[in-house]
């Protein structure tokens, strides 16, 4: 019955995109997953601004899921211990395109 609305992000998710982001990402109707695979570079305010859209789904009711992590996301939720805080709507996808593994 719910549709998805599936918001792809390439490119950098730097403090330089968030604001413009911003508004994408808190739209109506809400975005329901966000497709990191595209993702070259991320730093703190592209962290702040996806806990900002878990706090606000969560608030609403809602799910919102992470999926297809690029290596430059992984490395950050990593080195910034924020895999936790995602939880069950963080989806580490090993097989995305740009090779996620880790040894």
């Amino acid at each position: 019955m719910s549709t998805k609305n599936v918001l792809r992000i390439e490119g950098e998710l730097t403090i330089f995109r968030a604001m413009e982001l911003k508004p994408i990402i808190l739209a109506v109707p809400p975005v329901t997953e966000i497709d990191l695979s595209g993702v070259t570079d991320l730093d703190t305010a592209g962290v702040q601004l996806l806990m900002l859209a878990k706090k606000t789904a969560l608030a609403q009711g809602r799910d919102l899921t992470l999926i297809g992590h690029s290596p430059a996301v992984i490395e950050v939720f990593e080195l910034l211990n924020v895999v936790a805080y995602f939880g069950d709507h963080l989806v580490m996808d090993s097989r995305s395109p740009a090779g996620a593994s880790r040894s």
